[in-house]
Formats: structure tokens, C-alpha cells, sequence
């Protein structure tokens, strides 16, 4: 989680007191030591998720753990059974959510490899036009549709590079375009139940719950259109309410990124003040440059090394050639990214040769070899925490930074931005080869936001194998009996024999963190569930609230989901608000069923602040700060709770 500053760590501290002090309490007032317990492991689990002490996914396995290892020290306090049972532990690894989404990632990669959203693009452009009024519904409803059969961060990381070219060709400012794209990939997630990972667990959930329930209280599970009514009128809200307000709440102001065609700099010059050119120079005997290594002279001459060729004539360039460290010696030409007012003081600091032109680098740094891209930190990459030094960037993955964007700030060579802990959203702005960019395209550690650049394509010969398979899937599911987790495997095997991604590539689109988020967290519904711990927490929640109608305890339920979604995954949150949804229903006399529905629902109302994996995603690109996604948030929250009550109680 990188190193906290004081004013996070005396936060966390006064959280700790705080839920300690909540802890203390419950102690008295629960009616069994089993709640008291699992109460505590509940707090202690929000206040993981809430202060972000450890990254999400390991303070679910610790979790995990420490409901295992209960079972041993549990009688040294009195406790004669488990909260969950050591053989079903690791249960939610093999559960039915676990395994749909796993094949549901899959599927969407095989999708993107073939090219589908070049093509997308292309189609929007035709018939979009290049109005706002015409280019929003068709961008944020086609992102809509594509996030309801696959994760929605998933859809706007495919989408991302699409809106930005098609910002380039149009004109239309991106900030302006991905914000309504990005909520309408959450909103979509709400379509259908593989939309969203709240969605996919509940059945889990449900049936987990009717272990504990009468015969007569017994819940159905869902289907997968169940609540496509909802989800498609959600849908509609969110492209209803960017064509009428848009140009009051979207910002438009702001730097922002998008995708370029040229190799040229003017875009970042105008985008990120970012004056560079590529010079070459040459190191004559006697320099005062000789034996320093790189690192010696980027950062205070404000350049960037980003080829070199020595006496022999070796050149090197690209992954695994440069690092810091390099040493520089006579006759040894370098290719340097630079300004020209800073290159002109690095010569004449050293008594370097600076070459009219690109004698030795002509044709491996030529724009159709290399150029200046844009590169996006998604939430979840392993590099957040860590800086460009850490993980020598340069020598790893063949990029060189020139400009970190953040906030609405560029920070560029000379201002240490290779020493600065990498956030989700960043955008880098590096110089590299096209083939290594290629590459970076395949690696869940970087958004590669630079489209328009000379490579191979990938494989759209394939597009009919995915399509067909991604077809077979969805039939499993819509007229078979067949589990969801076995229909949308079926169509995830198919992409792998058919050749449209082969199986390392198939290992790499799954989102491990995510996997491993919900397979933990499940045993800790189980346990908040048959503990009786969610019972009592609807009966204290009951007797607050008093004789209310069921719709105003409906309505409170979905306030406190979409509280906890902005605090925490929304996977948390599903997984420890489901149980009391259902509790509180039993209790109240309404359907369970329902009432867990609208958890699963409510925890996709992420617009206030940026802390959906979504919108942190956008951020950096769009040049988006929380005030922005406060006014056009604020707005979309509400209507999200009126439309999604509505909707559900007209529809169920």
C-alpha cells in the first residue's frame, strides 16, 4: 500500500480506536459469545477495507485465515464450534460465482483480441457524428451493453483507447466523453446477473442464506434477464441524464489525455507543456560525461536517454537494454528526449557533438519504430505503491517516463517523478518502441491509452471463433439447466482450442485479486450467517427503525449499500449486507429474495467520490478531480436509488 503519510497513519489510529471502542460494546449487548466473536472479525474487516491498511484482497484472505484459525484456538474462549468448518473453508475458490467470473473475464479477452472494438469504434464514428447530443448515447449505451456480459472495469479498459480515438478524430473533448462512459459501464453492470461481481454472487449468497431459512422462506435464485428491466432502465437514466445535463455537470475545463496519430509532439506540448524532440549526440574523448551512468545526468540535465550506440556499433534500445545504471563511454552516441533549450545546455555542459540529425538512430527511432505514448495505472496493477525505480521501468518494460499526470498536474523530468509511489490512474506519458507498447498492451499492470500506432493487428481473423463461442455461452445459460459457472466455461474453452487466445493469455485476463477477494470473503458470510450474527444485527436494525413500511426499510437498505460501496468493494459489501438484507426481510414480513436484490444492485450506486476501480481508471485520463465526479455523482446517486426502487418493486 506504499508508506503512509502521518496524516493517514493518525486516521487509522483514531479508526482503530473508534472500532475498538464499538467492539468493547458489542461485547455487552450481543445475546451469545458466537456473534460477539464474529461481530469483531466484522468490524475488524471494515476497518481493513474502509483505511485501506492492507491491499483489499489480502485483508480478505487474512480474514480467511482467521476464521480457519479459530477453529483451534476457539475452545481456549469457550467456543464449541467453529464459525466455519475447516473443510469448507476454501469453499468459495470452487464456487459457482468464483468460476463464472473467472470464465467471464476469459470471454471478454477473447473478444478484445480480435479487434471488436476497433471495429466498435469505427461504427460510432460513422453514425455519431461529432456532437456530444449524438456521440454520448451511442458511446455510453454500447459500453452499457458490452459491461452487462463481462466485468465493467473490464468494459472500460477496452473502451478507453476507443473514446480516446475517437476524441482524436472528432474533436470533443475527452473529459467530456469518459466520464458518461465510465458510468454507464457501472450502470450496465446491473443489466444482467454476469454484469457485476455482486451480481454473480448472489445467488451463492441466497442459497447459502437457505441453509438457515424454513422450507416456506426458501428463496428461488435468479436468472440472468431477471433484472434486465432494472438494469436497462438504469441504463437509460444514466444516458438520459449526460445528453440533457451534461454540459452543466461534466467538466471541461481540465487537462486532459487522449489518444494521438502523429508522432509528433505538439499534442503533449499542448496537452502537458511538454516541449520534447528527439536529438542525437555524440560522447568525444576527454568528456566530463565519461564513466557517469545515467542516473548521474537525466534528472539534473532534464533529458532522457533512450538509445545508445557504442563504438562497436552496438545499438540498444528497448526492454532489457537501458537502466539507470548504464555507464557511458567515449565515442558512444546517445539518443535523447529532450527540450531544446535543455539539450543545448547538456552539450555544452560536457562538451558533447550534437548531430544535425538522426545519423545512427534514424531507423530505429523512426515514428514508425517508436514514439511518445500515453500509458494508464489501472486499479489492481502490482506496480501501485511502487515507483518507476523500483521496478527499473526502462530496462523492464522498454518505457522511458517523460511526465506523470495526476490530478490535474503534470509533473515532468527534473521534478523526480521516477521516485514518486505510482497511484491507480496515473497517466505516464514514455517514450518507447511500438513493439514494446504492443506488449505493455497485454500486461494488467498498464491501460495502454496510445491507439493509433503501427503494429500487427491482433487477430481479427478470429473474431467469428470468439463470436460464436461467446454466443454458445450465453445459449448455455438462456435454455439449458446447466450452472452458470459450467455455461460460461464452456464458451471460455472454446476461445482457448479455438485459437483466439491461447492459454498463458487466458491465465493473464483473469484478475486474480478479484478471485481471491470474493473465494475469502465467502467464508465470512457463512459464518455471519450461521452464527446467527446477521439475525440479530436485523433485529437491533428493527427495533431502531421501528414500525416503518417495508419499502422505507427497502430504501434504507439500498442507502446503506451504497454507503458501503464507496467505503469498501463492492464485493464487501455484498457479502456482509446480503445476510442482514435477508434477516431483515424475514423479520419484517417482506420477500428475502428482493431485499438481497437490492444489495446486489445498490452496491453498483459508486459515482460520489472515485472510488470504484471504474472511475479511479478514468480519473487520469480525463483529467478528472473529486470535485468533478461530486457535482456529476451527486446527482447520479439519487437518481440511481429513485430509479432502481422504482423499477424493482414494479418489476418484482
Amino acid at each position: 500500500m506504499g508508506n503512509p503519510t502521518k496524516a493517514t497513519l493518525i486516521k487509522r489510529l483514531l479508526g482503530a480506536a473508534i472500532f475498538i471502542g464499538a467492539g468493547f460494546e458489542l461485547t455487552g449487548a450481543v445475546p451469545t459469545l458466537e456473534i460477539a466473536w464474529v461481530s469483531s472479525i466484522l468490524l475488524l474487516t471494515i476497518y481493513l477495507f474502509v483505511f485501506e491498511i492492507l491491499e483489499v484482497d489480502v485483508a480478505a484472505v487474512c480474514i480467511m485465515v482467521l476464521l480457519g484459525l479459530m477453529t483451534l484456538v476457539g475452545p481456549l474462549f469457550g467456543l464449541d464450534h467453529p464459525f466455519v468448518a475447516s473443510q469448507h473453508l476454501f469453499d468459495g475458490f470452487a464456487s459457482n460465482a468464483v468460476i463464472s467470473i473467472v470464465a467471464i473475464m476469459i470471454i471478454g479477452a477473447g473478444l478484445d483480441k480480435t479487434g471488436v472494438m476497433s471495429q466498435v469504434a469505427s461504427v460510432i464514428l460513422r453514425y455519431g457524428g461529432r456532437t456530444e447530443r449524438r456521440v454520448i448515447p451511442l458511446i455510453s449505451g454500447t459500453v452499457g451493453i458490452i459491461s452487462s456480459f463481462m466485468q465493467n472495469v473490464g468494459a472500460a479498459a477496452l473502451f478507453l483507447p476507443v473514446v480516446s480515438r475517437i476524441s482524436a478524430r472528432s474533436g470533443l473533448r475527452l473529459s467530456r466523453l469518459l466520464m458518461p462512459m465510465g458510468f454507464c459501464a457501472i450502470l450496465g453492470g446491473t443489466v444482467t446477473l454476469v454484469g457485476s461481481s455482486p451480481l454473480i454472487l448472489l445467488n451463492d449468497l441466497m442459497l447459502n442464506s437457505n441453509q438457515a431459512l424454513s422450507p416456506a422462506q426458501k428463496m428461488s435464485p435468479f436468472h440472468l434477464f431477471d433484472v434486465t428491466p432494472i438494469g436497462l432502465a438504469l441504463l437509460a437514466t444514466g444516458i438520459i441524464y449526460f445528453v440533457l445535463l451534461g454540459k452543466y455537470v461534466l467538466p471541461g475545463g481540465h487537462e486532459e489525455s487522449s489518444t494521438v496519430g502523429s508522432n509528433t509532439m505538439a499534442y503533449f506540448q499542448d496537452v502537458y507543456g511538454i516541449d520534447y524532440s528527439l536529438f542525437e549526440v555524440e560522447v568525444p574523448a576527454g568528456s566530463s560525461l565519461i564513466d557517469l551512468k545515467f542516473d548521474d545526468v537525466e534528472s539534473s540535465s532534464h533529458i532522457r536517454i533512450i538509445a545508445t550506440r557504442r563504438s562497436d556499433n552496438q545499438t540498444r534500445i528497448g526492454p532489457g537494454a537501458l537502466a539507470r545504471d548504464s555507464g557511458i563511454e567515449a565515442g558512444m552516441v546517445l539518443g535523447i528526449l529532450a527540450s531544446p533549450l535543455d539539450v543545448e545546455k547538456f552539450v555544452s555542459q560536457y562538451g558533447l557533438k550534437l548531430h544535425k540529425s538522426l545519423d545512427s538512430f534514424g531507423e530505429n527511432l523512426s515514428s514508425t519504430k517508436s514514439g511518445v505514448a500515453e500509458v494508464v495505472i489501472p486499479p489492481g496493477s502490482s506496480l501501485i505503491g511502487k515507483s518507476a525505480r523500483d521496478v527499473w521501468m526502462r530496462k523492464t518494460y522498454g518505457v522511458a517516463m517523460v511526465g506523470l499526470h495526476r490530478g490535474g498536474k503534470t509533473l515532468r523530468e527534473g521534478d523526480d517523478i521516477r521516485n514518486l509511489p505510482l497511484e491507480a490512474g496515473d497517466t505516464l506519458v514514455v517514450h518507447t518502441t511500438w513493439e514494446a507498447l504492443a506488449r505493455l498492451e497485454t500486461n494488467r499492470d498498464f491501460v495502454v491509452v496510445t491507439t493509433e500506432y503501427p503494429r500487427e493487428e491482433m487477430r481479427p481473423q478470429k473474431v467469428g471463433h470468439a463470436l460464436v463461442f461467446f454466443l454458445v455461452a450465453l445459449a448455455l445459460v438462456l435454455f439449458t439447466d446447466l450452472r452458470l459457472s459450467i455455461s460460461l466455461l464452456t464458451g471460455a474453452l472454446g476461445m482457448v482450442l479455438s485459437g483466439v487466445l491461447s492459454m498463458d493469455e487466458a491465465y493473464k485476463a483473469v484478475s486474480w485479486k478479484t478471485v481471491f477477494l470474493l473465494a475469502s470473503l465467502i467464508p465470512l458470510g457463512m459464518a455471519v450467517e450461521n452464527t446467527g450474527t446477521a439475525a440479530w444485527i436485523a433485529q437491533q436494525t428493527l427495533a431502531v427503525l421501528g414500525d416503518v413500511p417495508v419499502w422505507v426499510l427497502q430504501t434504507a437498505l439500498a442507502i446503506l449499500a451504497t454507503f458501503f460501496t464507496l467505503v469498501m468493494s463492492n464485493v464487501g459489501a455484498t457479502v456482509l449486507l446480503v445476510p442482514l438484507a435477508v434477516n431483515l426481510a424475514i423479520h419484517a414480513g417482506a420477500d428475502p429474495a428482493i431485499f438481497a436484490l437490492t444489495v446486489a444492485i445498490a452496491t453498483s450506486n459508486s459515482f460520489l467520490i472515485p472510488t470504484h476501480q471504474v472511475n479511479a481508471l478514468l480519473m487520469g485520463p480525463g483529467g478528472y478531480r473529486v470535485p468533478d465526479f461530486m457535482r456529476a455523482g451527486g446527482i447520479m446517486t439519487v437518481l440511481f436509488l429513485i430509479v432502481m426502487m422504482i423499477m424493482i418493486n414494479l418489476v418484482f
